[in-house]
Order: C-alpha cells, then sequence, then structure tokens
C-alpha cells in the first residue's frame, strides 16, 4: 500500500529533512514506486507537485529536496498502485476548493467495495477509489455547512461521521488539511511526534542524515510530522490508535469531544 507523511507547524517551516527519508522509500528502501505527491499551503495559495514516477529517482523530487519551501501545513504521499492504474491524475495528494479555502487530501489503504458517486458537485477525475472517497467527504460536509466553515467541533463531527461511512468499505488511513487544520485518520497504521524546545538531533531511517534541529529552530518553534511509520530511529513516535481521528493545529493535537 501506500504511505503518507503529513506536517503541521505554528511557524512557517521546511520540510526538506523528512522528505529525503520520505522520498527513499519510493523506489530505494521501499516499493512504493508508482507515482508520488506533494502540497505546501502558503496562506491561502497551495503549491502541488505530483510525478508517476518513482519519488526516488524522480528530478521534481529532488528539486523539492533541495528547495526550502516554508510552510505551516504540507501533505505527501508515496504511492504503491492497487485500484487505478499509473498514471498522473491517479497521483497523491488531490486539491479540491472548498468555501473559498483549497482542501489537499491523501489516502493510504484500499477501499474496493466503494461505490462511485457521479452525482455530487465533487467528482474524481481519476480512478482510483482514494480520489471518490475524497470527493464523498466533501460533498457530504459542503451539504453539512453549504455557506462557510464551521467551529471546529462542528466540522470534527462531521468528519467523523463520513469517516465512519467510508471506513467499513476497506482500508481507511488519511490525511486532509485546508491549510488552517489537518486531520489524521488511522485505519490501521499511523503516527506523528511534536519536536518542540528542547530541540535535539534526529537521524533519519532511511537516508544516514541527521539534523540538530536546535541550530535551525527558535525556542518558541513546534512542529508536528505525522508518517504511516516513523521517520527516524532516535525519537519516539506516537502511534494514532485504529478508528481514531486527530486535528492538528500549530503543531499540536486538538483534544475535540468525540
Amino acid at each position: 500500500m501506500c504511505q503518507l507523511l503529513g506536517m503541521n507547524c505554528n511557524v512557517p517551516t521546511d520540510i526538506c529533512f523528512s522528505f529525503e527519508g520520505f522520498c527513499a522509500r519510493g523506489g530505494k528502501t521501499d516499493d512504493h514506486k508508482d507515482g508520488w505527491g506533494i502540497a505546501f499551503f502558503e496562506g491561502l495559495g497551495c503549491r502541488v507537485f505530483l510525478d508517476d514516477n518513482p519519488s526516488s529517482s524522480s528530478p521534481v523530487a529532488a528539486f523539492i529536496r533541495q528547495y526550502p519551501i516554508k510552510s505551516m501545513n504540507v501533505i505527501a504521499h508515496i504511492r504503491k498502485a492497487t485500484i487505478g492504474p499509473v498514471k498522473l491524475e491517479n497521483c497523491h495528494p488531490f486539491k479540491r476548493e472548498l468555501w473559498g479555502r483549497y482542501w489537499v487530501f491523501a489516502h493510504n489503504g484500499d477501499l474496493p467495495t466503494l461505490p462511485f458517486d457521479h452525482q455530487g458537485i465533487y467528482r474524481a477525475v481519476g480512478q482510483t477509489d482514494s480520489e471518490q472517497a475524497f470527493c464523498l467527504m466533501l460533498n457530504h460536509i459542503r451539504q453539512r455547512f453549504p455557506d462557510r466553515k464551521p467551529p471546529i467541533q462542528d466540522l470534527y463531527l462531521a468528519l467523523r461521521e463520513i469517516t465512519a461511512a467510508i471506513a467499513p468499505h476497506g482500508i481507511f488511513n488519511y490525511l486532509l488539511s485546508d491549510g488552517e487544520h489537518c486531520f489524521a485518520h488511522c485505519s490501521t497504521k499511523l503516527c506523528y511526534i511534536v519536536r518542540q524546545a528542547p530541540f535535539a538531533a534526529a537521524h533519519l531511517i532511511d537516508e544516514d542524515i541527521t539534523v540538530d534541529f536546535q541550530e535551525l529552530t527558535t525556542p518558541s518553534d513546534r512542529v508536528a510530522v505525522i508518517a504511516t511509520t516513523s521517520l527516524t530511529d532516535n525519537e519516539a513516535w506516537t502511534p494514532i490508535q485504529p478508528g481514531e481521528l486527530l486535528v492538528f493545529q500549530d503543531g499540536l493535537p486538538l483534544h475535540l469531544t468525540p
């Protein structure tokens, strides 16, 4: 299956270190070689880079690894194709507009019994179950809240409801963001780490690279990194429990009532 990477921060931060290790899993240290993508939120804008080549050998990915784009919310994905052929339109993350904001979504897992809905405002362009799930989610919350983004507690409950309806169709690990909040749902495997003062050095699992974050940060910085499996071997990553939906804001998970 695919792998996910997300970042949510309280200050604009680059993801070069985490993305370096993540990219290696796309054909070098793992077999997720059927395309990749990454989305950076910058204010109301959103840069999305996609390629249907393996991330470990993609010139576009090499450019991103060396280009320190600073963002407070990032979602990345490396694909191992199961449903839908290896094509650019099937690369995650997917992007749509809702309430005058961009929304970005990436999924890990298979939803083989999920029906395709051709009636809603949001429709899939490609052939993946993942993009179809994203469209179903946006159609659901747009129907519930047609005019504007609701308070985060209300939006959280609506997303829990549609997630619970989609999850029985298979495996539904996902990351979803509008540039303000990042939602992380675990079906089988997802974890996160919050880096904040006092910062320390971190070493990648997939590449022999170490970064001392104390040299690159201020004491008030805070960064949450979410991944399918931990990216470093000298830090304590927190597993997200199966069936759990977390919301990250300013580098921390919010404590919302289910």
